[in-house]
């Protein structure tokens, strides 16, 4: 398999045949991702592509190869949430340089989601304040959702099972009346 550019990366995710399933499941799409982005999700969990965000396209690239291609790739497994960190440093570093701001709206939530699947309180509150900023009542709904499970849990129970943690009785309860993220 061929490493592809953040072109490729780009084209293919805000291409309109693949925007709507951006937050549902497609066992097509998640396919397409594995056959067309493997290598080069590998070649990025290996710190192979660290000269693509040297600008704001690149960077938005590489951030949604670390932090939503996974989802997509490993559904169900540890390896979804495998380069939560590695997309997180990304997105840190893209936000200092300012180049959310230079990303139309709908592309800059993927700068920001990193914040908001992490399992620390200080980068959900910081997700709240990215979508606040952003002004999508839509994405600062899940924002203000995802911030609240991790103030109550201090992590994200949805994760337990896959991630071989055990539930406490409380996210036991919290999981029968509310799906996975």
């Amino acid at each position: 398999m061929t490493i592809k550019t953040p072109q490729d990366v780009s084209d293919f995710w805000f291409s309109p045949a693949v925007q709507p399933y951006w937050f549902q499941v497609s066992d097509e799409i998640d396919r397409q991702i594995i056959q067309l982005f493997g290598a080069t999700y590998e070649a990025a969990h290996s710190g192979e592509l660290a000269d693509w965000p040297k600008d704001a396209a690149g960077a938005l690239a590489l951030s949604i190869v670390l932090d939503q291609f996974p989802r997509n790739m490993f559904r169900n497994s540890s390896r979804s949430f495998e380069s939560n960190d590695l997309a997180l440093a990304v997105a840190r570093r893209a936000l200092e340089r300012g180049f959310d701001q230079q990303t139309d709206p709908t592309a800059r939530q993927f700068f920001y989601l990193p914040f908001m699947h992490s399992e620390d309180l200080d980068d959900q509150e910081h997700s709240v304040a990215l979508y606040e900023a952003l002004g999508d009542a839509n994405s600062l709904h899940f924002a203000r959702e995802h911030r609240n499970i991790i103030a109550r849990f201090g992590r994200f129970p949805h994760r337990n099972a896959v991630l071989g943690r055990s539930n406490t009785a409380e996210e036991e309860e919290f999981l029968k009346t509310h799906s996975g993220f």
